[in-house]
Order: structure tokens, then sequence, then C-alpha cells
């Protein structure tokens, strides 16, 4: 895998919605930049915890409990991941 710091962010960005998509099983086309917890129809507590777990195997990050718990959007997973290093 490539280093995160040093990824390409169109890659890594590419990453992260890829994450999205595929756990909150959403509709091609979609805007991620306005993806919210509770405010997505597919995002619940089950598929924000299959988001959880697809962010981490993407990145190879380990969250914490409060980075977890304060993943509530798609930008704010960017900032979460950029603390563990990744470049966007």
């Amino acid at each position: 895998m490539t280093s995160l710091t040093s990824a390409d962010p169109t890659e890594t960005l590419a990453r992260l919605r890829e994450a999205f998509t595929t756990a909150l099983e959403l509709a091609p086309g979609v805007d991620h930049e306005t993806l919210a917890y509770r405010e997505t129809p597919t995002w619940d507590s089950v598929a924000h915890m299959q988001l959880v777990v697809a962010i981490e195997g993407a990145f190879d990050v380990m969250l914490e409990t409060e980075e977890v718990l304060a993943l509530s959007s798609f930008p704010e997973a960017r900032n979460i991941l950029r603390k563990h290093g990744v470049a966007f």
C-alpha cells in the first residue's frame, strides 16, 4: 500500500468516497460532501459501524472511540483521517 502521507490526494479522496459508497450502499452520483449521519437515509447506527470498518480497512488506521462518535459527515471523516496522517 502507498504511504498515506505521500499518496496522491485525489486517490485518497477516491478511497474515502468508495468506503462511504460501499458501507452506506449509496447510488452512483451521490454528492459525498453533503452526507451526514441520520440525514442520509442509509446511514443508521449499523451502517455507521460498517463505515468505520470500511474506513479503517481502506486507510489502515484504527479509529478511537471519540473519533467513531465524531464521525458525523463526509467532511468530518476527512478531518479525522488527517489526524492519522492521511493527506487530502
